[in-house]
């Protein structure tokens, strides 16, 4: 897998992928959610954050993704990428099956692909001010383009704390936590989400589509 960066190309070639979960910094926040999930039959995290492994062939730049039903739905996140022991930030998609996440969220994770971006930044010219970077998700709900989520890095936990505790090795890959949804989860056919560097003046950006399959009993 290439991406670009400085105007040279970086080649990954994914050994391993994770995919961290209930990474937000307002710890009450994500216990309220927790036990709203519980009342709903979900299973509690084992530990908060809790590092989810997946196979690395679901990590992808394609422009479109094919999904088993109707029940999926994607999430904008920070994607860290460990390259020769270089460190790099890029953008991606957690896309999971929400029906299946009822009964493993670990299950859940590894039933989707998960689109990234092309482009990476080195992780030592945003590490000083990764709050302040800028996720944003827009889906496209009745042939209208509708914000989903918007938010800065400084609602998850900060992404040296994430490595600290699940280290990066060379030739793997981590997404690193995600915003709430404005109007809450909910499937959609089209995505388009980007990583704004409002300090240094960029942006990355990524989209793809959705398209699913029947569900055969």
């Amino acid at each position: 897998m290439n991406f670009s960066c400085d105007k040279q190309t970086i080649t990954l070639q994914a050994q391993a992928l994770t995919v961290a979960g209930w990474t937000g910094r307002n710890l009450d926040a994500v216990q309220h959610h927790i036990d709203e999930l519980k009342a709903l039959g979900i299973a509690p995290p084992s530990q908060v954050p809790l590092y989810y492994r997946v196979s690395p062939a679901l990590l992808t730049q394609e422009s479109h993704i094919t999904v088993l039903g109707d029940a999926s739905s994607g999430e904008v996140e920070p994607l860290l990428v460990n390259v020769d022991d270089q460190l790099w930030l890029g953008l991606a998609s957690d896309h999971t099956d929400r029906d299946l996440e009822a009964h493993s969220v670990a299950a859940s994770k590894q039933a989707c692909a998960k689109p990234c971006a092309t482009e990476l930044w080195r992780y030592d010219e945003v590490k000083d001010h990764s709050d302040e970077l800028i996720l944003s998700c827009d889906i496209q709900e009745n042939g209208q383009w509708v914000n989903y989520q918007q938010g800065s890095l400084a609602s998850i936990r900060p992404l040296k704390e994430l490595m600290d505790s699940h280290a990066l090795t060379p030739g793997s890959a981590m997404l690193c936590g995600t915003l709430g949804a404005i109007g809450g989860v909910r499937p959609a056919a089209s995505y388009r989400m980007s990583l704004h560097d409002p300090i240094l003046d960029r942006r990355i950006e990524m989209s793809y589509q959705v398209s699913t399959l029947p569900i055969i009993n």
